[in-house]
């Protein structure tokens, strides 16, 4: 498995628009259909900062109206959650979103970990600082990833 840019649906669009207002970034939108509930989880993020328990419940008040109107007649579950200190990267659309934040990468072409703090993120590759030196990953390079904050102490 390679790293690409993931197709984002419309209640993620819809979403987005919501939590962009509020000064959010939309990380990702998971739904899972069990035993006749529907569970929605919302991943948000922030530029800088930490994203902390009031930032999760304004998100939250302001998506349920919207979350409800996607599924009608269901029994909906929301959670709005930060991304954590270790969440595992699913796809190269979340990199521009951690610029400035620690990662590892496991990359194929050396079958080791590499880590640094992203410098940028495009469509096509991933640029981590390390030691105030640069290293362009492309996204095809990358198996899994990682944030990883202990990188942005070491460097």
């Amino acid at each position: 498995m390679t790293y690409t840019i993931k197709e984002r649906d419309s209640l993620y669009a819809s979403l987005n628009t919501v939590v962009q207002g509020l000064g959010l970034l939309l990380v990702d939108v998971e739904v899972h259909h069990q035993k006749g509930k529907t569970a929605v989880q919302v991943i948000i993020s922030k530029t800088e900062g930490s994203v902390g328990i009031d930032d999760c419940s304004r998100v939250h008040r302001a998506i349920i109206p919207r979350v409800e109107l996607a599924f009608p007649g269901e029994s909906v579950y929301l959670e709005v959650l930060s991304p954590g200190i270790n969440r595992s990267i699913k796809d190269a659309s979340e990199f521009p979103l951690y610029v400035g934040k620690g990662v590892r990468c496991y990359l194929q072409n050396t079958n080791d970990w590499c880590g640094g703090v992203i410098a940028r993120a495009d469509t096509t590759h991933l640029v981590l600082r390390k030691k105030g030196e640069l290293m362009e990953i492309p996204y095809e390079n990358i198996i899994k990833a990682r944030l990883d904050h202990s990188q942005e102490v070491a460097n």
